[in-house]
């Protein structure tokens, strides 16, 4: 809570009773049963990036806020972006409530739908920030990052080998037609060697089923 706390009065919240309930509602949702890797452990994780490489960013208040919404919401069940705009709403609301000016309210909204697609202009540090953060686990150690795709394929339990092994092979192929995984010269330099054999092993893997 002291991370959201800090965050959400650095962007000018002004409502101190509201910014602790948003961080409760926030918590509550990223501790949901049914996550195995959206959890507070990738929360921490992207918070850390972000943190590592603020420097970067124009409003990294703004960015850290966006952390913590960007999968607020999380329903496995759910098609294309509805996560994404649905996270963006709540952000929405909850930033507003805890009296964050309008500006800052709208530019967390916009950085938490970048994640559907993690695709930021060159001319956007802040969204290269939080997408670089949120796909950070692509470049993690090749145990880690198995251990990552293992807890994906939990959180789809419900999805058939088959489906699971089509949908999850078009999202990792849709990753690696990126020019870049990542945008900060930074994490470039350091996890997109690494990122990119990672993703190709997995869908090898997929591939021979």
């Amino acid at each position: 809570m002291r991370r959201w706390r800090d965050a959400a009065h650095a962007a000018g919240a002004s409502e101190p009773a509201e910014v602790e309930r948003a961080g409760a509602r926030l918590l509550a949702a990223w501790r949901e049963p049914h996550r195995r890797y959206h959890t507070t452990t990738h929360l921490r994780a992207v918070l850390d990036v972000v943190d590592a490489y603020a420097g970067s960013a124009r409003r990294p208040a703004l960015v850290r806020l966006a952390a913590w919404c960007h999968d607020a919401v999380y329903d496995p069940r759910a098609g294309g972006d509805a996560n994404e705009r649905a996270s963006a709403e709540l952000a929405g609301d909850l930033l507003a409530a805890a009296g964050l000016p309008a500006d800052a309210v709208t530019e967390v909204r916009r950085l938490v739908l970048l994640t559907a697609g993690h695709v930021a202009r060159p001319d956007d540090p802040d969204g290269a920030l939080l997408c670089d953060a949120d796909l950070a686990i692509l470049a993690a150690p090749p145990d880690d990052y198995d251990r990552y795709a293992t807890a994906v394929r939990h959180e789809y339990a419900h999805v058939p080998d088959p489906d699971f092994r089509t949908g999850r092979a078009a999202v990792l192929a849709g990753l690696l037609s990126l020019p870049t995984l990542y945008r900060l010269p930074a994490a470039q330099a350091h996890w997109e060697v690494r990122a990119r054999t990672n993703v190709t092993r997995e869908l090898a893997a997929l591939a021979g089923g």
